[in-house]
């Protein structure tokens, strides 16, 4: 998608100029009128901006519609839910940004949850026909055409296949992908351009927000990708379920497309249904705190998680099982943020906060590097009034609100796909809340940890990372000279070529040299001296000649290595 740089294309770059003047004209009318005189309007032709400031003011004063003392939170939800689907469906992504924007900014956009325009079966039959590639008939025995869900990007409705299965059909309003990529193109643009003259909106990220939102929302107009969301977290969540707590449902893969979800359709009580909850809660109680103890253990261990569990999103079904729904917003740990992840936890639940900042600092985003000291006080400070207390005890969003703005007061980010596991946690912390079972989620990864974590420095695992640090440094002491040379090349082409000349200083720089080059041999003969001793782990060794032959391999060489070592020191 091509983002608009300058007002002299913005015309190529934006679709629909007249979206984009009633864009504005919202915004201006709702209270954001200083945008236009501002200097974000130079940037923008004349024939797309609204009227003045004044006249506009007037206008809106005269009619009452609108109460110029309301907060920024208010005037920008009137906003978008002026706007439509688009601005709607940001809004709610808005409304779960913690991190960034304040509590009363965070409850106007909840608002915007349910105000998705409810959308009618005559108005998709089409799209789903199109979907299949064949009349509906054909396929489905009976569907109800009444919604029984409605969002910014799908309505979902309940059908009866022709084979006799009960399942639900999602289905993409039509036109929306469009619309999202039009709005979104001019969201990026006025978030960008209002960033150029503002510093604290450049601090608080929006044009990276936008982008956000932009990829999340990809994944969620395409309908495969949540029927292969929803089968890799059925396979991993089975390796952990072995009583079978949860039940994920079966997609239909044959009738799903990019705009068509076909799935089972599960039978069972919506835990947002606090009435008839209640009736159950003592059977439920059991299965929940079990199957948020396999959560847990499939996010840590697989790094792949639901992003949006919500009430609504989870079912006790008839036969004692929970079900799970709506695979769209899911999120991904790699390998090295998982691990720096377990190592963050791990330090809070052992009050090691000095640690915490530090493996925080290794994932975090920020421009200058922070004033670490007065980091850790003000995040032990944050966090230690809550270590131990149970989910009833406990506020998730007020926790993570209190460390979220820790660190916007060290100008400190959190990266995105990390974001989504904190909400993921606030989320699952409100399920419990609503359905009136205690659990303590720190009790629960602890316990979780202390197991991944050995499974994290097992032997295989420390081999692996030893020799892929080997390769690194292998590879950092071949390419570093040639990257050296073609710099002072390139340097001495562009004139800047100078001559150094050390005298009465040749022996501190070959000390130098001669330091730099112990460090790393013996840093490089520890490796294979803990490879080694790895390798005999867990074997029943009564004899020298029951070490397995790699270890005297890898021994051997360190041997070489702290010998070169030795020599370099002895040159110093």
């Amino acid at each position: 998608m091509d983002l608009i740089r300058t007002s002299l294309n913005i015309t190529k770059t934006i679709r629909n100029v007249t979206r984009l003047r009633e864009i504005v004209s919202v915004f201006a009318r709702n209270g954001f009128d200083e945008f236009i005189t501002s200097p974000v309007a130079a940037k923008i032709p004349n024939f797309v901006l609204p009227k003045s400031k004044r006249s506009l003011r007037q206008e809106m004063e005269e009619k009452g519609d609108i109460d110029w003392g309301q907060s920024i939170g208010f005037r920008l939800r009137k906003c978008f839910e002026e706007l439509g689907p688009a601005f709607i469906k940001f809004g709610q992504l808005l409304s779960s940004r913690e991190d960034i924007f304040d509590k009363s900014f965070i409850n106007e956009m909840k608002l915007l949850r349910d105000k998705v325009k409810p959308i009618q079966f005559s108005e998709v039959r089409e799209s789903i026909e199109e979907s299949l590639n064949k009349p509906i008939d054909s396929v489905f025995e009976s569907i109800d055409e009444h919604p029984i869900g409605t969002a910014s990007i799908g309505v979902v409705f309940k059908a009866i296949l022709k084979s006799g299965e009960d399942v639900v059909i999602k289905v993409r309003r039509p036109g929306i992908e469009k619309t999202m990529e039009t709005d979104f193109s001019i969201l990026l643009y006025l978030s960008s351009q209002v960033e150029r003259v503002s510093d604290e909106v450049k601090f608080l990220g929006l044009s990276r927000i936008v982008s956000d939102f932009a990829i999340s929302l990809q994944n969620e107009l395409n309908f495969n990708v949540e029927a292969l969301n929803a089968d890799k977290l059925r396979r991993n969540i089975a390796s952990h379920d072995k009583q079978k707590t949860f039940l994920i449902p079966v997609v239909y893969k044959d009738l799903t497309s990019e705009g068509l979800l076909v799935m089972e359709r599960l039978k069972g009580i919506p835990f947002s249904d606090q009435a008839q909850i209640s009736l159950v809660k003592d059977e439920l109680t059991e299965k929940l705190t079990e199957g948020l103890q396999i959560f847990l253990k499939s996010f840590l261990k697989d790094g792949f998680f639901h992003a949006d569990l919500h009430g609504g999103n989870f079912f006790y079904l008839d036969n004692g099982q929970i079900g799970i729904i709506d695979f769209g917003l899911m999120g991904t740990l790699s390998a090295k943020a998982r691990k720096s992840f377990i190592a963050i936890v791990y330090s809070m639940l052992t009050f090691n906060y000095e640690n915490l900042v530090y493996e925080f600092l290794d994932v975090a985003e920020y421009e200058t590097i922070p004033d670490v000291p007065p980091l850790i006080h003000d995040v032990r400070d944050a966090l230690s009034p809550y270590i131990g207390l149970t989910v009833q005890q406990t506020n998730f969003t007020q926790v993570f609100q209190e460390v979220m703005g820790t660190l916007r007061k060290h100008q400190l980010y959190i990266p995105r796909d990390w974001f989504v596991v904190f909400r993921g946690l606030i989320t699952l912390d409100g399920v419990g809340k609503s359905v009136g079972v205690d659990f303590d989620i720190f009790g629960m990864l602890e316990g979780d940890i202390q197991e991944i974590i050995k499974d994290t420095y097992s032997k295989d695992e420390l081999l692996e990372e030893a020799i892929w640090t080997g390769r690194d440094i292998l590879g950092s002491s071949r390419i570093f000279p040639r990257h050296l040379k073609w710099f002072l090349r390139e340097w001495a082409k562009k004139g800047y070529a100078h001559e150094l000349i050390h005298r009465g200083h040749e022996d501190s720089v070959n000390s130098i040299t001669g330091a730099l080059s112990f460090l790393g041999f013996y840093f490089i003969a520890g490796l294979l001296i803990l490879s080694g001793v790895l390798m005999v782990q867990g074997l029943d060794v009564r004899h020298w000649t029951d070490v397995p032959y790699l270890s005297w391999i890898f021994w051997g060489l360190s041997i070489f290595f702290l010998f070169r070592g030795g020599r370099s020191l002895k040159k110093v």
